[in-house]
């Protein structure tokens, strides 16, 4: 692989130990993958604060004691719990301690603690074309399909070498080539009110994630006025049921103004047409709740937005959540401080709604139940939380969450 005078001056420790180390990580990645060269980019997101074992923390702990620093602007994921209430929902002393010794490290080497897997929404939004290095699965997708910048599936750790050389290996999604559009999606025989329920969105990007794998997805059909928290909870599911990682919206998304500009040789492509029915057995195979009985509301996965806390503060403004009903929502530190601001935090905190920053809410359950039913407006944790929690689940948008907890059972409104 080709490197310049300046990743060979990097390679050799000329930007000291930890760089050195950083570059060599990228370079045998790029050897492995064939790619021709490295190349530059502007921001990282990155999952290396995420606390998966005790390798990933000495790997970070390692960096900063050899004085790494980040070159490139770089912001940081959730990790796996709140940092400071770690103890207010049962996480053991020992792994909280853990938690707070990568935030050490990663502030030491000069990173931006957000602890968010939505920085969009904390006013971190790449430009088109610009080249990054993000990690987070909705994250990435968002990134490359909404704004059109550039950016891997970034892997855990690879992304922290990657701020600390300001380098990423050029394959994949960084080749114009690569960002063409295998399937095209065409929605079919869905109502102007069906497109405008909120309800859709992430359902639909679980049923396009499931048919079309990691594929590069171009759908025709989605409304011009289709909002950043649809796209938020689309991105997310198919995300997560295809592992892809750039979807074109025919008329909405930057990459995407006519349909010819998504797709290289149309004699490769699959047109798949996606109909009500489709998303009616995307929303069955997400339940898996057996029953109407409800233990858990879980929101923000992703991170819950300054709108749908305004959503859900009228909701359940002056109202009580039973005891019975854990109720909890995640967010980013810097909403988190909107809230307060706002003077939102209290009224929610006495409806009964548990608000928490910097952690994953597929994780937050373990220490307080260890199983039981959950309720959520995202297609992605109805996916993943069975895995991760042992809870079963059911989807439904925030206003059949919020009247299913007030019910103590699952509640939902006819679907358009």
């Amino acid at each position: 692989m080709f490197l310049t005078d300046s990743e060979k001056k990097i390679l050799d420790g000329g930007h000291g130990e930890a760089a050195a180390l950083a570059m060599a990580i990228l370079t045998d990645l790029g050897d492995a993958v064939n790619a021709k060269r490295l190349v530059k980019i502007s921001h990282v997101h990155t999952d290396s604060g995420f606390y998966l074992g005790d390798a990933g923390l000495e790997f970070v702990e390692h960096l900063a004691a050899l004085n790494g620093r980040v070159t490139v602007p770089t912001s940081m994921n959730n990790t796996t719990y709140d940092i400071e209430r770690c103890e207010s929902y049962g996480v053991p002393g020992e792994l909280g301690d853990k938690i707070k010794r990568i935030e050490t490290a990663h502030l030491a080497m000069g990173v931006n603690p957000c602890w968010t897997c939505a920085p969009y929404q904390d006013g971190i939004r790449p430009k088109l074309g610009q080249n990054i290095a993000w990690s987070e699965s909705n994250a990435i997708v968002f990134a490359n399909s909404v704004f059109g910048a550039r950016t891997n599936r970034t892997g855990d750790l690879l992304d922290i070498c990657c701020a600390l050389t300001g380098r990423a290996v050029e394959t994949g999604l960084y080749l114009t080539q690569n960002r063409m559009a295998r399937y095209h999606v065409i929605l079919e025989n869905f109502t102007q009110k069906a497109l405008q329920d909120s309800r859709l969105y992430p359902l639909l990007g679980y049923a396009i994630g499931k048919s079309c794998g990691n594929k590069v997805v171009a759908v025709s059909g989605v409304p011009k006025g289709v909002t950043m928290d649809d796209l938020k909870g689309f991105g997310a599911a198919i995300a997560s049921s295809g592992a892809t990682a750039l979807f074109h919206l025919m008329g909405v998304t930057p990459e995407a103004p006519v349909l010819e500009n998504c797709f290289k040789n149309a004699g490769n492509n699959y047109t798949i047409s996606m109909m009500p029915d489709d998303i009616r057995k995307a929303e069955a195979s997400l339940t898996t709740a057996e029953d109407d009985r409800l233990d858990w509301v879980g929101l923000g996965c992703p991170h819950f937005s300054e709108q749908e806390f305004m959503t859900l503060y009228r909701l359940v403004k002056g109202r009580k959540i039973p005891a019975s009903i854990l109720f909890s929502v995640f967010t980013s530190r810097k909403i988190l401080e909107w809230l307060k601001k706002k003077q939102l935090l209290k009224p929610l905190n006495d409806a009964g709604v548990k608000v928490y920053s910097d952690g994953c809410l597929l994780l937050y359950p373990n220490f307080i139940r260890t199983s039981g039913t959950m309720m959520t407006n995202s297609a992605k944790a109805a996916n993943y939380v069975y895995s991760q929690s042992g809870f079963k689940a059911v989807y439904g948008s925030i206003e059949e969450c919020v009247a299913s907890a007030f019910n103590r059972k699952i509640t939902r409104r006819r679907s358009r």
